[in-house]
């Protein structure tokens, strides 16, 4: 190729008008199916430590006043899961425009499966989480939601300039922490007054909180834990940034190490200032640890500035330590075909993670006479009457973790065959 189109390839890579695919990619992607892998094994370490850790129902483990080092890293971690997980469905609908959809098609399966996503959240992931369907906690708003509705939106989206539909995301992204100096009263229980649907509808953007869905207590409960702002913006963003795939995989690296370094140095800087971006100070604290654990607690619920610079810079560069890395190394294959593994069945494996996790936990506290009840019960049970001697160390978080993840690998690995021989319709919602 010759350098002059390598420079004018470069600066399409920042937001072409109208790209079109430069040639149909039939093949997944490796680097995107192995951060994408990464990401989801270490979500199912959060899901575990929340139904097994000793801790996960008495106190935050981010709180520096009551955490351990492990404790908050092992928390921490877990925070590039859901920014990675929603970017890179953003990017996979560019790519499945790439290997050749038209925008209409891609308008009907971004909106089939947005739907789809909702459905599954208020319903198979609710049972896998709670293994309780009480009608009195009606919905509860997590990532797979807000990913739905998001590709909904994006169905809009694409019809628009990539420039607009990447500014759009930008600007949600860079701009949504004004809301935080606006925020509406939070329920605080059945005697306090039913939020109005103003307010109710400001949560579902904005700020989480739980309220009953009806003007009168009692009526079914809501709980939204992902607002809708920003992850629409980080679905779109991860929209535009597929055009880079289409790039020649030199010009891409580059571009990935270039981003990738200036979102980390965004966050650093930002997060160093601290008048933006971040409704939680940083401060200094009892040691230079705490200092910096401190500067990396950042807000999840949600997402701040701060909290998706700080996860999406390093997963981008990962990117492209992943193209580097992915020549042929014998002693790496076995490892990173585990997680590329997982990262071809992101649903299905996100499914069965919550029934593993908390089928686990269940047979841990049976085994040693611990009590269950809290198990089956819904988030409002479990934060007003958390069960006394509940749980283990973070060592048997860790060893059923790993143990989930090994017991979920061979239907990942069997289910991904699937999807790789056949192209039924329906294999591209699951």
């Amino acid at each position: 190729m010759a350098e002059s189109s390598a420079k004018g390839e470069s600066i399409q890579a920042a937001g072409p008008a109208n790209p079109e695919p430069v040639k149909p990619a039939r093949q997944r992607i490796d680097s995107i199916d192995l951060l994408r892998g990464i990401v989801m094994v270490i979500m199912m370490l959060d899901h575990t430590r929340d139904f097994i850790h000793s801790g996960a129902l008495l106190f935050d483990p981010l709180d520096l006043s009551k955490t351990t080092v492990w404790l908050f890293l092992t928390r921490w971690i877990t925070h590039f899961c859901a920014p990675v997980f929603v970017f890179l469905a953003g990017t996979g609908a560019y790519l499945r425009y790439a290997r050749g959809s038209s925008k209409r098609e891609l308008s009907r399966f971004l909106i089939s499966r947005g739907v789809w996503l909702i459905i599954l959240e208020f319903t198979v992931v609710r049972l896998g989480a709670f293994f309780n369907l009480d009608p009195r906690f009606l919905l509860f708003l997590q990532v797979i939601f807000v990913i739905g509705f998001s590709m909904i939106v994006l169905a809009g989206l694409i019809h628009v300039p990539l420039k607009v539909t990447a500014a759009f995301g930008l600007l949600m992204i860079a701009f949504h922490n004004i809301l935080d100096k606006y925020p509406v009263q939070r329920w605080q229980g059945p005697q306090s007054p039913v939020p109005s649907w103003g307010a109710k509808l400001y949560m579902l953007l904005h700020q989480p909180g739980i309220f009953p869905i009806g003007p009168h207590f009692p009526s079914p409960l809501v709980f939204i834990l992902y607002p809708l702002i920003p992850w629409i913006g980080v679905l779109a963003v991860g929209y535009a940034f597929g055009v880079l795939y289409q790039q020649d995989a030199r010009l891409r690296k580059r571009w990935l190490l270039i981003i990738g370094g200036i979102v980390t140095l965004l966050f650093t800087l930002i997060r160093a200032v601290d008048k933006y971006g971040e409704p939680l100070h940083w401060s200094r604290q009892k040691n230079v640890v705490f200092t910096i654990l401190s500067f990396i607690n950042t807000t999840k619920y949600p997402p701040s500035l701060d909290y998706l610079l700080m996860t999406l810079g390093p997963a981008i560069l990962a990117l492209a330590l992943f193209e580097i890395s992915a020549g042929p190394q014998p002693g790496k294959s076995m490892l990173r075909n585990f997680f590329v593994t997982f990262g071809r069945v992101p649903l299905f494996f996100y499914i069965l993670q919550w029934f593993t996790a908390h089928t686990i936990a269940i047979l841990l506290h049976l085994a040693f006479g611990k009590p269950v009840h809290w198990l089956f019960q819904t988030p409002i049970d479990w934060f007003t009457h958390p069960p006394a001697g509940n749980g283990f160390n973070l060592i048997v978080v860790y060893v059923s973790w790993i143990a989930g993840v090994f017991l979920l690998y061979p239907l990942c690995k069997w289910f991904a065959g699937v999807k790789k021989r056949r192209r039924d319709w329906w294999l591209s919602y699951l």
